[in-house]
């Protein structure tokens, strides 16, 4: 029985220290489930109620705090990497021709396949874009307008 104890902290530790060290809330559901599987084994409880109760906890946690957590932690963040292109300027640096499969254009120094946002658009290389979305690894664009 010490030796399922422990198999069950040491579980919760290095759940705990996971979190602690990603900070992303991906593993603090199982730790849950690792200290509800540790009070069973020191209460005396069979081995499958403990693992049966560690992923029972586990899946309750995850479905239950999961959604309010990421709504109510890091509200505040900032749109980083691909999201905080939308609305950028772009300079085509290889025609785009969707037809053809073919184009190219730099943003913040960084040079992105690109892709107008209609197929019967061609859009010649050295031309000012807007980058309206992202979608994989090609951003989508329009000529940019005047003004």
């Amino acid at each position: 029985m010490v030796i399922k104890s422990l198999f069950w902290l040491i579980a919760l530790i290095i759940f705990v220290i996971i979190e602690l060290i990603s900070l992303g809330l991906t593993t603090i559901w199982f730790a849950g489930g690792s200290l509800v599987a540790y009070i069973l084994n020191v209460a005396g409880c069979s081995e499958v109620v403990q693992i049966v109760a560690f992923f029972a906890v586990s899946i309750l946690l995850l479905v239950f705090t999961r959604p309010f957590a990421q709504k109510y932690i890091n509200t505040n963040s900032t749109r980083t990497n691909a999201s905080a292109l939308v609305g950028k300027t772009a300079r085509v640096t290889r025609e785009i021709d969707n037809v053809q499969s073919t184009g190219k254009a730099v943003v913040d120094g960084e040079e992105w396949m690109a892709r107008a946002e209609a197929d019967d658009i061609r859009i010649p290389e050295g031309t000012l874009v807007e980058i309206l979305e992202i979608k994989g690894a090609k951003i989508i664009v329009k000529i940019k307008e005047e003004g």
